[in-house]
């Protein structure tokens, strides 16, 4: 069995704690683990690092690594552009393929909390028996509550094989008042988005159903593994159509099955998901963070170190970060992806980065910004440094407030400590380094008409990030 991780996503309804460039599945919202680290914990249960794989970004690939020891490392699979699952799934299937000729993969989402592993692990082993047999296999969660931001499936007559099902038909992401009537209905389930199937099944199914999919597949398959594999993907993969498994092949197959499963599966779509996972306090709060709460009631409240006081307030969502804070009622919650839509269209990058930002060198944290200048504080690991990189469109004042650095300006190396400063002109090559077993810290001063993150290149990078 292979295992194959979605982790492609921005989680735009846990807005503004996830980013784009920082998505929820990187945060540690239940625990020490992030929810790619209890992902990946729960399913190396039972399948190998070794035949692991996380699809997603290449951006997003950088800080799912940081947080993975560098010892036991899953494969990577980078797609250039989100296409919903149809593509992703079938772009992990014809990898598979290739190296593996066939097998049987589970399909996993980044982001979901599972409370009872042994029972996700029983339900997985049953599901790869019924995939042997070429089923599709979903898994399905009995609903505790009429929620409108899941998909539902009717189960159907069972098979022989436990408590498995055929499926009648599925029922998309209904109104309240439907999801209300279907919470009290026998042989309902949401649809988990979690799947077992081998590999051949999948592709021979897209290739029935969703042909102009499986024909862009097979225009990448023979490049995967081979010196033109990015230049094929991204000429190819931007133009496949762009559905969800379950819309593309799922809902038009005559091979699927589906197992319920009572395993306290969450989707973690939305900031409410957390009253069904997180413990309550007497007045039925979620309390995060550095918080005062007086006379509030059921609402959810996540502070970071900054003081957050809550007074009368009731079914509220409140969420605080260094450069942006949301309140909103917790009937509204599935909305605030329509936040992160205006910041999209206003050019603020606060849908995109938080003001502190994790490299695998270090992190960097945008003190203030304005016209022409932005000022950070930019901290490097011991024995780390960045990329020998130059820059178009802006110069650079580095002053080191603790530290050593050793720095490189167009043809000269040399180094500076704490109290000592040094310039670096537009377009020239530089790198910043520490060569010390302590932590740098410098204060950058950037001035020039445009300042953005992708104003660099890259010549030389211990992290593979070259552009040039």
């Amino acid at each position: 069995m292979y295992g194959v991780i979605l982790a492609g996503g921005s989680g735009t309804r846990f807005w503004p704690l996830s980013r784009e460039a920082y998505p929820k599945q990187l945060l540690k919202i239940f625990g020490n683990q992030s929810l790619i680290q209890a992902t990946l914990s729960r399913i190396t249960y039972l399948i190998p690092m070794k035949q692991l794989y996380i699809l997603t970004n290449p951006l997003q690939a950088e800080q799912i690594k940081l947080q993975l020891d560098p010892k036991s490392m899953p494969c990577f699979i980078s797609e250039p552009i989100g296409r919903n699952t149809a593509a992703a799934i079938g772009l992990a299937a014809i990898v598979l393929r290739k190296k593996f000729k066939d097998g049987v993969m589970a399909v996993l989402s980044a982001d979901h909390y599972i409370r009872d592993i042994n029972v996700f692990a029983d339900t997985i082993r049953l599901g790869g028996t019924l995939a042997e047999k070429e089923y599709l296999v979903t898994l399905g969660a009995k609903p505790t509550r009429p929620e409108t931001a899941y998909g539902y499936i009717k189960k159907g007559e069972p098979l022989q094989e436990g408590p498995a099902a055929s499926v009648l038909h599925f029922i998309e992401k209904p109104a309240r008042e439907v999801a209300e009537q279907l919470v009290k209905t026998d042989d309902i389930y949401w649809n988990a988005g979690i799947f077992i199937w081998k590999v051949s099944t999948i592709l021979n199914e897209i290739e029935r159903y969703f042909p102009q999919l499986s024909e862009g597949l097979l225009e990448i398959e023979p490049h995967i593994g081979g010196e033109h594999e990015e230049e094929t993907l991204r000429k190819i993969y931007p133009q496949l159509p762009a559905l969800s498994i379950d819309y593309a092949v799922l809902e038009k197959s005559k091979r699927l099955a589906i197992i319920p499963v009572d395993m306290g599966w969450e989707d973690v779509g939305s900031w409410n998901a957390l009253d069904e996972v997180l413990p309550r306090d007497a007045n039925g709060n979620i309390l995060t963070g550095n918080v005062v709460s007086i006379d509030t009631r059921d609402s959810i409240v996540y502070a970071g170190k900054r003081l957050v006081a809550v007074v009368g307030l009731g079914q509220t969502v409140v969420v605080d970060t260094d450069d942006a804070t949301l309140v909103c009622a917790k009937g509204a919650a599935q909305n605030v992806k329509k936040v992160v839509e205006v910041l999209k269209q206003q050019g603020n990058d606060a849908h995109l980065v938080h003001r502190t930002v994790v490299r695998a060198w270090g992190t960097y944290t945008v003190l203030e910004e304005g016209k022409e200048y932005k000022i950070k504080r930019i901290m490097v690991n011991p024995q780390s440094r960045l990329s020998l990189q130059s820059h178009k469109m802006r110069s650079e004042h580095w002053v080191v407030v603790s530290g050593t650095a050793r720095v490189t300006c167009g043809e000269s190396v040399y180094t500076i400590s704490a109290n000592q400063s040094t310039f670096v002109p537009m377009g020239v090559k530089h790198r910043l380094e520490n060569p010390t077993d302590e932590p740098l810290q410098i204060i950058e001063v950037q001035n020039g008409n445009y300042l953005g993150e992708d104003d660099i290149t890259r010549f030389d990078d211990d992290y593979g990030r070259i552009t040039h």
